[in-house]
């Protein structure tokens, strides 16, 4: 088989200068390798050079290339032959045809072998409980190490807390559905943003709720749209995602915070603040309920930090008849968190696992942040942190239409009209980019949505088959 011959003295053909402003450098090099797949550069089979060979002709640390190597077996573009050395790998086939960039779930993170985590969580909760109670009804709210293990969990955000004012969940939607119940009766108004996550509307049109979308700009929630509102509707409870929120990617800042918290307090109405990705945000403001304790029902999932298999939330409600009415309300359709998966929950935070796999979450979420900038360069609307990417569509795509479009060419995309709570909605859609487990595959998928943006749309005339 023919092999490229490597040069001592130069760097490879295939192997662009390293840029100071072009993301990790490991990335730079394990994209490079892909390109020169696709252009032909580099075939299957074409040896590449030592890592440390590679190492001394970038003027870089040998850690480096190690992880650049580690990056391309990772997408499945090389394949180690012991002494020999290192090859280009042969094309893998790939049979699903889909490219999810509709969900939002946890990126799978680097260098954290989860099965074996699984297995020792799993293994750990057998040997300290009795599989019997493991297997068998409890009182929803969580058991009092889980309610400990959430008072833990949300220490980062809140500080220390009294764990009889946390209860455990099974899972975010469940929370918002029973404080809905809890807070509100038939026919009362809930505030929102224009844009927000839709599982609230879900709850509020099965429960006879109506949102009324509130002003937002690109601080988040209006203050002087909300105390409107608060005038002219009395509503029943207030909701925000305040931290990279869903869709939008926005933070409110903390001045603004501090004002929203204001008026809930001074129109005496509940907030319910929604804040899954706080963990996973760089430099994140204190939560609004640091600024309004008594006022706001905060909540945490696991779902958007580590699996979402857990199914598992924490809520802080800080009253105490309020809190009563909270599990009554919960208990009406979740009995409870399931007790295994809580006991699980319970032993990966007290042990650091939960923190080794959430690090793993954030370091995973950056990395793919920085491939959707720099492929779409332009559109892109991010934080460089989170699960997802919120992108204004040009003139030419309506967001339905490009949805309709993408999904045609078998990408999933979720399009505005998923998340508006009132009439208006804007002209963008939300990439997630945690759903696909490999990066190279999301690399695909997002070059693909690139170009797909960047021609005009095709008239959309049905297949007959």
């Amino acid at each position: 088989m023919y092999m490229k011959a490597i040069q001592d003295d130069c760097l490879p053909a295939w192997l662009p200068r390293l840029s100071a402003h072009g993301g990790p450098r490991f990335l730079q090099i394990a994209d490079a390798l892909q390109a020169a797949m696709a252009d032909g550069s580099l075939s299957p089979g074409d040896r590449l050079p030592p890592q440390r060979q590679l190492a001394a002709q970038l003027d870089i640390d040998l850690t480096t290339v190690t992880r650049a190597y580690d990056e391309a077996r990772r997408r499945h573009l090389l394949e180690g032959r012991g002494a020999r050395g290192t090859y280009v790998a042969a094309p893998k086939v790939e049979l699903s045809t889909i490219l999810d960039l509709g969900m939002n779930t946890p990126p799978p993170p680097d260098g954290v072998d989860f099965d074996d985590m699984l297995k020792q969580g799993l293994s750990q909760v057998l040997m300290r409980a009795d599989a019997n109670l493991l297997m068998t009804y409890h009182l929803g709210g969580g058991s009092d190490s889980d309610r400990k293990a959430g008072a833990r969990w949300l220490e980062p955000m809140l500080g220390q807390l009294d764990p009889e004012q946390v209860v455990v969940c099974p899972g975010a939607q469940a929370a918002i559905a029973a404080l809905i119940l809890a807070q509100t009766k038939l026919g009362d108004v809930i505030l929102a943003e224009p844009m927000a996550y839709p599982g609230l509307r879900t709850a509020a049109t099965q429960f006879g709720r109506r949102i009324v979308a509130v002003d937002a700009d690109q601080h988040g929630m209006v203050p002087e749209a909300l105390e409107q509102a608060c005038h002219e509707h009395m509503p029943g409870l207030i909701y925000l995602n305040p931290t990279l929120q869903n869709p939008t990617s926005v933070t409110i800042p903390e001045h603004r915070r501090r004002e929203l918290a204001s008026i809930a307090k001074r129109f005496n109405v509940r907030i319910v603040e929604d804040d899954p990705y706080w963990l996973l945000a760089d430099a994140q403001p204190p939560p609004i309920a640091f600024f309004a304790p008594g006022q706001v029902c905060f909540i945490s999932t696991l779902s958007k930090c580590l699996t979402p298999g857990l199914r598992v939330a924490f809520v802080l409600v800080p009253d105490m008849h309020e809190r009563e009415r909270f599990l009554a309300a919960l208990r009406s359709f979740a009995l409870m968190v399931a007790p295994l998966t809580a006991a699980l929950a319970t032993q990966w935070i007290f042990d650091g696992s939960a923190a080794e796999l959430m690090e793993g979450v954030r370091k995973e979420a950056r990395l793919r942040h920085w491939m959707a900038r720099d492929i779409l360069a332009g559109r892109y609307i991010g934080a460089g942190d989170g699960l997802h990417v919120w992108l204004e569509l040009p003139s030419y795509w309506s967001s339905s239409q490009l949805a309709r479009a993408a999904d045609s060419e078998g990408i999933a995309v979720t399009p505005a009209e998923a998340f508006a709570t009132g009439k208006r909605s804007v002209n963008a859609i939300r990439i997630s980019l945690g759903s696909i487990k490999d990066r190279a595959r999301l690399q695909a998928g997002l070059h693909r949505l690139s170009h797909l943006l960047a021609r005009q749309p095709d008239s959309l005339i049905p297949a007959v088959v």
